[in-house]
């Protein structure tokens, strides 16, 4: 497992100068993992992290968890590692943070590069599989390093203080894309919190009964105890007025009086039935003494 970098004039690269410097090249490729090294370089370094990656991900592949697949975006600027998809950006190793890479020779589908990490300046080794494309994509670093070497050169070490201004712009655009998500997600909850509050602070839910003074036809009920209100109902009327109890004789539905044996005249039954009215008469008013 070795690829040395010669910088000599008559190197042929595969891509043209403006491929790299002013654009990327993109490849895919399955994603093994990072881990920790001791060294920035050097065969064995990276012999022994991709044993330990292929490990742990045998490990995980028992346990059904598939190789994530991802997008390397190769240019004189670094190394960037996005999520196919939605394009999502992993990891971002700048070119002058790479010390080492190589493809490995007894596995053609592995390659590997060790970036030193700008947070924690710990030098990590970043394991890829990639069955057809492993050294080309060796190759394509190779030419990146090889093309900013030369921009370095030209403009006098200018050019890397520059990339390292890019660079830290990219981080921080970075920064604010993520802090922007998660202010995108605190509004949406708080819309979908003032949407619940307004649907259960709307008309209909918050119907207030009527008041107990007037009924559902907007009428003041009806008390034979209390007496008549003057009070004006909601829609500005006067209520319509209590028929007064008459001292009158009471009539039935057929606009007869009521039957009253005692009050009959003596004329009004046969002898017999009279002559018995006046025996219950007398033996009630017995009573009632």
């Amino acid at each position: 497992m070795n690829r040395a970098f010669s910088r000599k004039k008559d190197k042929t690269w595969m891509h043209t100068p403006e491929a790299l410097s002013k654009h990327y090249i993109p490849y895919n490729a399955k994603f093994l993992g990072s881990t920790e090294v001791e060294q920035p370089k050097g065969t064995e370094v990276v012999r022994d992290a991709v044993r330990k990656l292929k490990f742990a991900r045998h490990i995980k592949k028992s346990e059904g968890q598939k190789t994530p697949k991802v997008e390397l975006q190769i240019s004189i600027y670094g190394v960037k590692i996005l999520e196919p998809k939605t394009k999502e950006v992993q990891h971002n190793c700048q070119l002058h943070r790479i010390s080492f890479c190589a493809d490995d020779k007894t596995d053609k589908r592995i390659f590997t590069f060790i970036c030193k990490d700008s947070e924690s300046n710990k030098h990590l080794c970043y394991v890829f599989d990639s069955e057809k494309c492993a050294e080309e994509i060796t190759l394509t670093i190779g030419q990146a390093f090889d093309l900013a070497y030369r921009k370095f050169l030209e403009s006098g070490g200018k050019d890397v203080e520059t990339r390292k201004q890019i660079a830290g712009l990219q981080k921080r655009i970075q920064e604010l894309e993520t802090e922007n998500t998660e202010l995108k997600n605190k509004v949406q909850d708080l819309e979908n919190q003032l949407r619940i509050t307004q649907i259960s602070t709307s008309p209909a839910a918050s119907m207030t009964p009527k008041s107990p003074s007037t009924d559902i036809f907007d009428m003041v009920p009806f008390s034979p105890i209390t007496p008549q209100s003057t009070t004006p109902t909601r829609n500005g009327t006067q209520p319509p007025p209590v028929p007064s109890r008459s001292t009158e004789i009471k009539r039935d539905l057929f606009g007869a009086e009521p039957f009253d044996p005692f009050n009959c005249g003596a004329g009004d039954f046969p002898p017999d039935i009279q002559s018995k009215l006046d025996e219950m008469q007398v033996i009630t008013s017995l009573l009632l003494e």
